[in-house]
């Protein structure tokens, strides 16, 4: 059980992250509902070993042109946006030796694609603006996750996934490749297994501390994050499962913008289908993938999408 659970869990040290939308700026943060949880979440494998999973994103959402929304030191009127992140992440498991404690570091190297379009109010009329952007993200690290195995099925593990603002950044843009902003986050997972109807549960669950955005004095406030997921395995490796994920936010995100938006506070909910596959190359090395559909369902303040999917892959060495 662990052996495979080794080439599946590295993806969740890199999604404490995934990457858009809430009621931030630009209705733009870290997080997608449904991302942020996988199969054997809450497990640090015991042996060592290092592990690489390449992970694909794309995210259609859009807010009605009714509402206005933050954005480089300005207000737009709705916001349409297509995303696509293609995310190589590199895991090393410590040799610890015995006892119920694992530890685990990982690095993300991710690179965005992004397509934007929004109305701009320009005295008493409105412009349209459309604009492109590509290049490397912000990188996401994680220096130490901490896996405790409560017993043979109840699994537990703590990280703090962190991001930084290398990606490019231009504040008069309203497409860009970064949030020029430190993002902290304190995360949590928790894996139950029922090897006996061959089912497990995971959990995800995280909150997101923002510094100030320094080119447009905007300040996200922090979010929580709950991604659960229910997963049948069937025979040959296959997999298939339900995932339920929440972003809300906890205060008012502040500065001249935000203030001008009473606050622009916002949340989400998003609910849909994954399917697994897990094997072993040549007779050794695991191989896991999985691909899933997970729509928005309700949100305030935040890009909503009925075009969210997500495909993986790790492999263990």
């Amino acid at each position: 059980m662990l052996k495979r659970i080794c080439s599946t869990y590295a993806l969740v040290l890199m999604l404490g992250m995934p990457l858009v939308a809430h009621g931030t700026e630009g209705a733009l943060g870290r997080p997608i509902s449904g991302t942020g949880v996988t199969p054997d979440a809450g497990i640090v494998p015991p042996e060592p070993e290092w592990f690489v999973n390449l992970a694909e994103i794309y995210f259609d959402g859009s807010i009605s042109g009714s509402r206005s929304v933050p954005i480089g030191g300005k207000t737009t009127l709705g916001l349409d946006a297509q995303v696509s992140f293609t995310l190589a992440t590199v895991l090393k498991v410590w040799n610890t030796g015995p006892g119920p404690w694992n530890f685990a570091s990982s690095f993300t190297l991710p690179y965005a694609w992004t397509s934007a379009s929004a109305a701009l109010g320009i005295g008493n009329h409105t412009a349209g603006i459309s604009q492109d952007a590509s290049g490397l993200f912000d990188i996401a690290f994680t220096p130490i996750i901490a896996g405790y195995h409560i017993s043979p099925t109840d699994h537990v593990s703590f990280s703090v996934n962190i991001w930084a603002p290398t990606g490019k950044y231009d504040p008069n843009n309203i497409a860009n490749v970064s949030l020029n902003n430190w993002t902290f986050i304190p995360t949590v997972a928790y894996t139950k297994l029922i090897p006996a109807l061959g089912m497990e549960f995971d959990t995800t669950a995280g909150v997101e501390f923002y510094t100030r955005n320094s080119a447009t004095n905007y300040q996200n406030a922090p979010v929580f994050t709950l991604d659960v997921m229910a997963l049948k395995r069937f025979g040959g490796g296959l997999g298939a499962g339900l995932i339920v994920g929440t972003v809300q936010q906890l205060g008012n995100d502040s500065g001249p913008t935000a203030d001008k938006l009473n606050g622009f506070r916002g949340y989400d909910w998003g609910i849909g289908p994954i399917v697994t596959y897990d094997t072993k190359l040549s007779g050794k090395t695991p191989l896991s993938a999985s691909l899933r559909w997970v729509p928005t369902v309700g949100s305030k303040n935040r890009l909503s999408s009925t075009s969210t999917f997500m495909a993986t892959a790790t492999i263990g060495f």
